[in-house]
């Protein structure tokens, strides 16, 4: 994917739309939504097309009431990703121990890696890893972030090595959410 385009959707709020399949709302009418920004369409079965965008008014301050037909959102998009290869370090809260890994992607809201070290679902973690400069704008910055293990599963060698009396020779994919990140100075 072209570098201007990955600042467009990320940075910029642009976005080059990649539609759901149509779907029935509960009046009867077909629509289709962005799977990037979420951005809803009416849609014509007949034409095969999509005809105008649904803006959806903003809540009205104060106490509102539910109106017994309107529709809510069931469906959130998932946040865009962007495949890397980036080496990290991780470590639960407050432990000493670091361990290294490779990040396989990165969005606003999450990193999926690679590392020797399984971890528990809801573990909170540290991670230390350069940010990519198609998100933050700047080359060779490193974070910090605070995260928290969403998915854990062992890796293929992992399996095969299950007989090891080391599980940390094994390896793990983990899937962590973003709950807070710092900048580190740079030296």
């Amino acid at each position: 994917m072209p570098q201007k385009k990955i600042m467009d959707v990320l940075m910029l709020g642009r976005c080059s739309h990649e539609f759901s399949w149509p779907r029935r709302g509960d009046d009867g009418d077909y629509y289709q939504i962005c799977l990037l920004c979420a951005a809803e369409y009416k849609y014509d079965w007949t034409t095969m097309r999509r005809t105008q965008r649904v803006e959806h008014g903003k809540p009205e301050t104060g106490i509102r009431r539910s109106h017994p037909h309107e529709k809510k959102p069931s469906w959130v998009p998932r946040a865009r990703r962007l495949k890397l290869e980036l080496p990290l370090r991780y470590r639960v809260n407050s432990t000493s121990i670091w361990h290294e890994g490779i990040i396989e992607n990165l969005s606003q809201t999450g990193v999926l890696f690679q590392g020797p070290q399984q971890l528990p679902v809801n573990a909170l973690i540290e991670m230390v890893f350069e940010m990519p400069e198609e998100i933050s704008g700047q080359k060779n910055r490193s974070v910090l972030c605070q995260g928290r293990i969403m998915r854990a599963k062992a890796t293929a060698d992992a399996e095969a090595n299950e007989d090891q009396e080391n599980d940390n020779e094994a390896g793990a994919g983990l899937a962590a959410s973003i709950v807070d990140y710092r900048f580190l100075r740079q030296s």
